[in-house]
């Protein structure tokens, strides 16, 4: 009997929010993680390398999910300073509950070969490329693998920031500037950690026609207000049905995000939650299933417009600034920032969501710790019971 489920490749960066988006791709019914590829970004790639199995290893996936270390530094770039103000020292700072791997990252071969292996023993026109963390692995896999693109289904990024009114999300304010970006003015971290490798992914046209990119101005529509987190440590139902709430992965999980918190409040002003940036690009791969059990439906089109253009999908011509250094970016220069122009009507282009079903989103990804934690439970009781 076939697999009707996406097969999904996750190249992350782990990371508070990465955390979310293994957990939604490695149990979500509609989804089948083909492996995970690690990069430099949130922490040093031996740290993000590290989280990347422990999370696995806290969800009961660490046996079935592959790891594979990708890139420690950007194509042309020299490594960057990891944002420790954001996820601290480790990249997941905030939780004594991580558990260590039980199995190691897989060394012998490439993250890339490995991605390009699993995504070629795919059907055409089936497979997803996700990546949450900077888009060095991408971009090496289609130069390497340039097949693949005609090959994949998507390719679904998290990154950029678009500003000027895309989206009525609040981005907050640096330094009582308002901003853009998260990690300069005008950049979004993951596309200025390494802006050659993003701009490569663009201007390759017939990659950028099946490209869906979830820039900030979505992801901080999706706040982690208490009310979220107290669904995520209690379940949909507070905690009243027998052997649900307080888990040790569902504490892991709110201890994580209260950090997160902590950090966005401190560095950026956002009090009401932190945003879940790295689940949506894997929500988005849901988008367009056709299957009303699964889909988690998303707003292509601008909302506002009326007439002719009401309802029209948007489609976008994507540019990167890659002039600067890491430095003359802190002290203000455009490097890193995503230009995206409109197309005209029937052009094939990057995907732009401007809005998705939040509440949706946020049940489901309950949904995926329900089943985490069904696993874990199951786990333990067969070796309590002495199985094997």
């Amino acid at each position: 009997m076939s697999d009707s489920r996406i097969p999904v490749w996750l190249d992350c960066d782990p990371g508070h929010d990465d955390t979310f988006a293994i957990l939604l791709a490695a149990y979500h019914p509609a989804i089948r993680i083909l492996g995970v590829s690690t990069v430099f970004g949130n922490a040093a790639l031996e740290k993000t390398t590290l989280n990347a199995t422990s999370i696995l290893t806290a969800i009961g996936k660490a046996d079935q999910i592959p790891v594979y270390p990708g890139a420690s530094h950007a194509l042309v770039r020299p490594p960057m300073h990891a944002p420790t103000d954001i996820h601290g020292e480790t990249g997941l700072d905030g939780t004594s509950l991580l558990p260590p791997p039980t199995v190691p990252a897989i060394t012998s071969v490439s993250a890339i070969d490995a991605a390009a292996a699993a995504l070629k023993a795919e059907k055409p026109g089936t497979a997803w490329v996700v990546a949450t963390g900077a888009f060095t692995n991408v971009a090496a896999l289609f130069t390497k693998c340039p097949e693949l693109v005609s090959h994949i289904k998507g390719l679904s990024l998290m990154g950029g920031a678009i500003g000027g009114g895309f989206t009525p999300a609040v981005l907050g304010h640096v330094d009582g500037v308002p901003r853009i970006g998260n990690w300069t003015q005008f950049a979004e971290f993951n596309v200025l950690a390494d802006p050659e490798a993003a701009a490569s992914i663009f201007e390759n046209k017939k990659l950028a026609a099946k490209t869906t990119l979830i820039p900030l101005d979505v992801t901080h529509l999706v706040l982690t207000t208490q009310e979220v987190r107290d669904l995520l440590l209690y379940g949909a139902d507070g905690g009243k049905k027998e052997g649900e709430g307080k888990t040790t992965l569902r504490v892991m999980l709110v201890e994580l995000l209260m950090f997160f918190a902590k950090t966005y409040s401190d560095v950026f002003g956002i009090t009401e939650g932190p945003p879940l940036h790295d689940p949506i690009a894997v929500a988005a791969v849901l988008a367009g299933v056709g299957n009303g059990q699964h889909e988690i439906p998303f707003c292509d089109f601008d909302p506002s417009a009326t007439g002719a253009g009401a309802g029209q999908k948007e489609r976008y011509d994507v540019t990167v600034v890659t002039e600067g250094t890491y430095e003359e970016a802190r002290a203000g220069a455009r490097t890193g920032q995503v230009i995206a122009c409109l197309l005209p009507p029937g052009e094939e282009g990057v995907t732009i969501p401007r809005n998705l079903d939040i509440p949706l989103f946020w049940k489901v990804l309950e949904e995926c710790v329900s089943r985490a934690d069904a696993t874990n439970a199951s786990a333990a009781s067969t070796k309590e019971g002495g199985g094997s």
